[in-house]
Formats: C-alpha cells, sequence, structure tokens
C-alpha cells in the first residue's frame, strides 16, 4: 500500500477518483459534527423539569420577596449547587458567544470601510450614503454585541447567582441575624449609634473638601464633561429639598449644593464637599420617592464618610477628568435613539457628556458597603422606608441595569453581599410608624420630568450624533437585543424547563 496525496491510504486496483469519492463522503458526513461544535450548545442542568422550572421562577422574584421566602423554598443543597454549575457555565457559554458575534461584526466593518476606501474615486453619491449607512449600523451592532458580552450578560448572571445564594444562604443568615438582635450585640456594629446620627463622628473634617470639590466641578466643565443642568424649576426645587432634607438627617456636615442633569445616564454622584450630581436617567428611573431618597442618601453618605476625599487627592483630578474623557471617547453615544434603541453608557446628544463612575472616582467595594449602611440609616432617620434602596437596586440589576445603568455595577461588590448586608442594616433600626414610601411632590416631579424628556427627544431628532453622522438612514433590519422585550438572559436561548 501507499498514500494519496490527501494521506489516505491506497490499495491496489483503487483509483484516485474512488478515493477522492470517500473523502468527500467523509467530509460531508463531518459537516453536522463541525457545525455543532462552532454553534456550542446551549448547557442544559441535570436537573427534574419541574424543579429546573421552580428555581428559574424563583429566581425571578424580587429580592425582597425572596428574603421573605427563601426559609420555605425546599430545594436541596445538590440542586443548588446544580443550578449553580449551570449558570455559570451558561453565563460562559454566553459571553463568549457574544465576543464571537462582536468579532464577527468587526470583521464585517472592516470589510465594508475597506470596500469604502478602494471604491471612494468611483462610487456614486447613493452608492457612497448606502456604505455610510451599512458602516454606521455596523458600528451599532457591534456597540449592542460588545455590551452584551463585556457588561449585560456577565451583570445579569450575577443578579442570579446573588438570588440562588440567597435562597441558600439567608436562612441561616436570618438566623444570626435575631440573635443578634435578643443578644443586643447588634447595637456594637460599626455605626450602630443611629440615635446619634448628626452628632456622631462619621468622617472628621469634611470642610476640607469643598475646595477640591469645587476645583474637580470647574475642571470638568472646561473639558466639556459636565451635562447642562435640566432646565425646569419645579423638578430642579423637589430633588433640591429632598437632598437637604436627607442631608438635615445625616452625618454630613457642609453645605449640600445639588445639581440635576439633562443625562439618559441612570446614576446619581458625590464629589467631595457636598457636590451632589442628580441625572435625569435616575429620575425617570426610580418609581416612589423612598428609592430616590435612598440613592440620594447613599451619595450624601460617601460625603459624610469621605470617601472621595480618602482617594481622590488633588493630584488625581486631572487624571480623573482625562479617564473619563477617554472612556467617552470609547462608546458611541447620541442619535442611537433614531437606529431603535439606547445602547452603552449614555449621554444623549450633548457632545460626549459626563462619564463618571465608582472606578473614576476610586471608590473600592468596601466604600460601597458603607454607603450602603451609612445611606440606609440616612433615609430612616429622614422618615423614608429603607427598603427603598432594596427595592430600586433590584429594579437596576433585573431591569434596567444591563444597559442604561451599567455605571451602578461597574465597581460593585457582589450582589448577595450587598443585598445581605443592607437587609441586616435594615433589621437593626429602631420601629418607625408611617415611613414614607410616596408623596404627591413626587408624583408632581414625574409630570414635569415627561415635559424635560419629550423636548430632550425632540432636540435630538436634529442633532449631529456620533453614532450616526449620516442623517436618515434606515435602521438595522434586526438589533441585537432591546431593552424591555425580553430578560437579557434569553439573548442566548436559556432553557427554563
Amino acid at each position: 500500500m501507499h498514500e494519496t496525496a490527501a494521506g489516505l491510504p491506497q490499495s491496489p486496483g483503487r483509483s484516485p477518483r474512488s478515493y477522492l469519492a470517500l473523502l468527500l463522503s467523509l467530509l460531508l458526513a463531518a459537516l453536522p459534527v463541525i457545525q455543532a461544535s462552532n454553534q456550542q450548545a446551549v448547557p442544559r442542568p441535570a436537573l427534574p423539569p419541574e424543579v429546573l422550572a421552580a428555581m428559574n421562577e424563583a429566581l425571578l422574584r424580587p429580592y425582597l420577596e425572596l428574603f421573605e421566602q427563601a426559609a420555605r423554598l425546599e430545594f436541596t443543597p445538590a440542586q443548588i449547587q446544580e443550578m449553580r454549575r449551570y449558570l455559570e457555565q451558561a453565563r460562559s457559554n454566553c459571553v463568549r458567544r457574544w465576543r464571537e458575534r462582536a468579532r464577527q461584526l468587526e470583521r464585517d466593518l472592516e470589510k465594508a470601510q475597506a470596500e469604502l476606501r478602494a471604491r471612494t474615486a468611483k462610487l456614486k453619491p447613493e452608492e457612497r450614503r448606502e456604505l455610510h449607512c451599512q458602516i454606521q449600523n455596523l458600528r451599532l451592532l457591534k456597540s449592542q454585541a460588545d455590551t452584551l458580552a463585556e457588561h449585560a450578560v456577565p451583570v445579569a448572571f450575577e443578579n442570579r447567582l446573588a438570588k440562588l445564594e440567597l435562597i441558600e444562604k439567608w436562612p441561616q443568615d436570618e438566623k444570626k441575624i435575631k440573635e443578634e438582635l435578643a443578644s443586643g450585640a447588634y447595637i456594637n456594629r460599626r455605626w450602630g449609634d443611629v440615635l446619634d446620627i448628626g452628632f456622631r463622628q462619621v468622617g472628621q473634617g469634611q470642610e476640607e473638601d469643598i475646595k477640591i470639590g469645587q476645583e474637580t466641578v470647574e475642571q470638568m466643565k472646561l473639558a466639556g464633561l459636565m451635562p447642562p443642568e435640566v432646565k425646569n424649576e419645579v423638578i430642579q426645587q423637589y430633588v433640591a429639598r429632598l437632598t437637604r432634607e436627607v442631608a438635615r438627617h445625616s452625618d454630613v456636615r457642609v453645605p449640600v449644593r445639588v445639581t440635576v442633569l439633562n443625562s439618559k445616564e441612570i446614576n446619581a454622584f458625590a464629589l467631595p464637599g457636598g457636590f451632589i450630581y442628580v441625572e435625569r436617567g435616575l429620575l425617570e428611573a426610580v418609581e416612589d420617592e423612598a428609592q430616590l431618597a435612598g440613592v440620594i442618601a447613599h451619595e450624601l453618605a460617601h460625603v459624610a464618610a469621605r470617601h472621595g476625599h480618602r482617594l481622590m487627592r488633588r493630584s488625581t483630578i486631572a487624571s480623573l477628568i482625562y479617564q473619563a474623557a477617554q472612556l467617552a471617547a470609547m462608546i458611541l453615544t447620541g442619535g442611537v435613539a433614531s437606529l431603535g434603541t439606547y445602547y452603552a453608557l449614555q449621554y444623549g446628544f450633548y457632545g460626549l457628556g459626563l462619564v463618571l463612575s465608582l472606578d473614576l472616582l476610586g471608590v473600592s467595594r468596601e466604600f460601597e458597603l458603607e454607603a450602603d449602611q451609612l445611606g440606609i440609616q440616612y433615609a430612616w432617620h429622614a422618615g423614608y422606608d429603607p427598603k427603598g434602596f432594596i427595592r430600586f437596586f433590584d429594579k437596576m440589576a433585573t431591569q434596567e441595569g444591563y444597559v442604561q445603568g451599567i455605571s451602578w455595577f461597574r465597581t460593585h461588590p457582589p450582589f448577595y453581599r450587598r443585598m445581605v448586608e443592607a437587609m441586616r442594616e435594615i433589621s437593626f433600626l429602631p420601629p418607625k410608624e408611617k415611613l414614607v414610601t410616596q408623596t404627591d411632590a413626587f408624583q408632581q416631579m414625574k409630570r414635569e420630568l415627561e415635559k424635560v424628556v419629550a423636548e430632550a427627544k425632540e432636540e435630538e431628532e436634529g442633532r449631529p450624533s456620533l453614532i450616526a453622522p449620516e442623517q436618515g438612514c434606515p435602521a438595522p433590519e434586526k438589533l441585537e437585543f432591546k431593552p424591555g422585550e425580553r430578560r437579557i438572559e434569553t439573548v442566548c436561548d436559556m432553557p427554563t424547563s
């Protein structure tokens, strides 16, 4: 015997043509296997269908419901462990698939740009416009795929894993909390002296931070990183009154300056020295005054504990602004509404807008936990339902956080620890009657906000866009994902039963 050019052994009497036919038949038989390996199947958990369905249903419940129901859920340790293994595998699989999708879109984009370069001298106006539209649509789709792979999918799965951990661990954690309440040990926790809020020492020397805060604001404005203010007195005055009321019941010892920014980002942030910024997107996202008070109280806690001072010195302000501008330049913003969706970190149609998140400020995970604890105390002390903070966190993680609120989850403590520590603090607070959840003033603010949003969208239509410089292009035939249409996990077709 000897080998053919294809490397197959050839017996005497066999013609090369017969071996070619054999080779082709082998390749055709292997095609389904090759395709299956390239399109890796969604992993399935080794759980009975009824158990999988019940677990999926439980993981869709809000955190506050799970806190109440965890002890009554009858899942075995083995079932919980198998579900955890499955979710981790599904997350890895889903992220990999969207990274591959982003790479393919990048190749398509490079191909379209190469065609534009090669044919630029010969293109007719309508052909050039068609290529421009193709390129900007590919940019949008790649931006969506990148966002899904690097932010949205990981946050979605981390949220589900946290709820699974809550089902597993909360009954025992709750037992420890009850033991601390019964023994009185809870009073000795850090900042356990909640009846002395405003008279205790949380962050000594807050007044020293005012100058650095002022300098930061000035430099950010000069650098074009500060969106314009919302030009609506009702909204500005409402947010200012609420912020000052919570501040009055906090450990903040400096004057608080409050500004509402006309930005779609779902966020609020505090600069050293009492400079509080609330972005329009946050006001759109909150559902009641207790949620908004909880978020604002969290930001006031950063001021009171001097987290910004401890991590952001004057020498780092220029670096912070540079990083913010650099991040903004990397993100496709503005005009995406005309293409059918809002994606990535959005700052609307006001240039690059403000890109300021916890990692740029240098806020650590431990500082976030400290701000959670103090913020819950401040909201409670001001007469608000402190569970509003948990409800808003749940909303962000479950509905909004994948896309518009990504900065909320840039540098966060693990979800489970953050939720448990928040619930622990709420359990230790002295009971209060008639805690506020909703007010008429909040609802009036919401009505005014509708006008501001409508005006912003109308103004957006005619503005130049970083992502869509070619006006009037048809939207992509198929978007990668539309927020609100389905849960983020379904982008990888997770089995539910």
